[in-house]
């Protein structure tokens, strides 16, 4: 056995915290260790260990043989639907994009089926946002939306607020901290103030809050008369939100089944940051889920103009967030071939569960666990962020390194430019046969 090597300064894809301040232990080739990591992000490192098999059709080949047969799987497709998975570089998404833009096909990530609803809505209303180490440092009042810290974000309270110590406040103790639960949707954080309201009500109360904080100072008596649970809620909570210097208006945009509420909430959460920005500051802190998320969306902006559910059968990218997203194409059965990118076992379980009646190429890590038809291709690689380094964004869409703890494991990078290069040439080598 040998001694262990210590990794510092690892950023993690646990959550959409993206910690960076991890120290990797390792030792004879594994992860022992993951210090500073919370359980999202020990289970997300584990031990390293990964499959290493590149299977055609069930068999096992050589990888340069898998990936000249999934240049020709794709290549001889009609209508190929390119999918990311989280779980991915910045610089692997690219190269996929590519792919889709090459081959004229539609291409979609997770964002489609967890965070569509807040990019539309976004995409309407703009939305007034600031960096984590802006609300670290400057928000004296945090209001925590419904949100589930505790289990989907365990370090954000520690790492960004309410309790670290920030430039112009003084830590936990110089903070006032709402809490607002919706029916069963619980804010997980200790709070100095907690309301409860009804999942009914919610959007009501959001307005409510936005109408007083958008008024004049005498807003309170102009809407005394208005006598409703949702007016009670907002003149509670309007003045607690009016007496901050920077409020930070904290929520999850991930799915959310502990109470059946609107995805309308995230255009009135929006609007009541934008109003609280009348009379005080105020930014909206949205939270995305693990695995490079903000990531995948950023690429995409950057590649075709959309974030998401992007449509290249004309030879250039069209944007329909509802008919191009991977879930209604598949449903339609409009794809008869699939490049699968990513994490297989972070990708949501309705877009897994459709590979195994399309003839799937799939690359990256776990590819080979996934349940595939018979005409299939996996490509297992290492996972970016331990085997591999790059570039990822946080949820707040502030780029950090990757840094890889591991070596010898395939980079999926590698592996879609290599299909990528050999999709070029066979796409050369037709034309010129014409």
């Amino acid at each position: 056995m040998t001694a262990p090597s210590i990794v510092e300064n690892v950023t993690c894809l646990g959550c959409g915290c993206v910690c960076d301040d991890i120290g990797v232990v390792v030792r004879d080739g594994r992860i022992v260790e993951a210090r500073n990591a919370c359980n999202l992000g020990v289970q997300w490192f584990g031990d390293g260990e990964l499959a290493s098999k590149s299977l055609v059709n069930g068999r096992h080949l050589p990888l340069t043989e898998a990936i000249s047969a999934a240049a020709t799987s794709l290549r001889d497709a009609r209508r190929p639907l390119v999918y990311l998975a989280p779980g991915l570089s910045c610089e692997a998404y690219r190269a996929a994009i590519a792919i889709a833009d090459m081959l004229r096909a539609r291409v979609d990530s997770t964002t489609s089926s967890t965070a569509a609803a807040f990019v539309l809505f976004g995409q309407e209303r703009g939305l007034a946002t600031a960096t984590l180490g802006e609300i670290r440092n400057r928000a004296d009042v945090l209001l925590f939306w419904a949100i589930d810290l505790e289990r989907r974000y365990p370090r954000f309270a520690s790492r960004y607020a309410p309790e670290p110590a920030g430039l112009h406040v003084e830590g936990r103790r110089s903070r006032t901290v709402i809490a607002v639960d919706v029916d069963g949707a619980t804010s997980t954080i200790a709070a100095d103030r907690r309301l409860t309201i009804r999942a009914a009500d919610e959007l009501a109360t959001l307005t409510a809050v936005g109408a007083l904080t958008r008024d004049s100072a005498d807003a309170s008596s102009r809407y005394a008369s208005l006598r409703a649970a949702p007016w009670d809620t907002a003149r509670e909570l309007a003045p607690l939100l009016l007496a901050g210097r920077y409020v930070g208006l904290v929520y999850d945009t991930e799915p959310d089944d502990r109470a059946e509420r609107s995805p309308q909430r995230f255009d009135a959460l929006a609007s009541l940051a934008q109003s609280l920005n009348e009379r005080t500051r105020c930014a909206a802190v949205p939270i995305r889920g693990g695995g490079n998320r903000s990531g995948a969306d950023v690429v995409f902006v950057a590649q075709t103009g959309y974030p998401f559910a992007v449509d290249f059968t004309r030879g250039y990218p069209r944007y329909d967030p509802h008919a191009s997203s991977a879930c209604a194409v598949l449903q339609r059965r409009e794809a008869d071939a699939i490049l699968f990118v990513g994490d297989a076992m972070a990708a949501p379980r309705e877009t897994v569960g459709a590979l195994s009646a399309v003839r799937t190429v799939a690359i990256g890590p776990w590819a080979s666990a996934l349940s595939l038809g018979t005409e299939s291709i996996a490509l297992d690689t290492g996972r970016d962020g331990i085997h591999a380094s790059g570039t990822a964004f946080r949820t707040d869409d502030v780029p950090l390194p990757l840094r890889a703890v591991l070596l010898g494991a395939p980079r999926a990078v590698d592996i879609i430019r290599a299909v990528s290069s050999a999709v070029a040439e066979s796409v050369l080598t037709s034309v010129s046969r014409e």
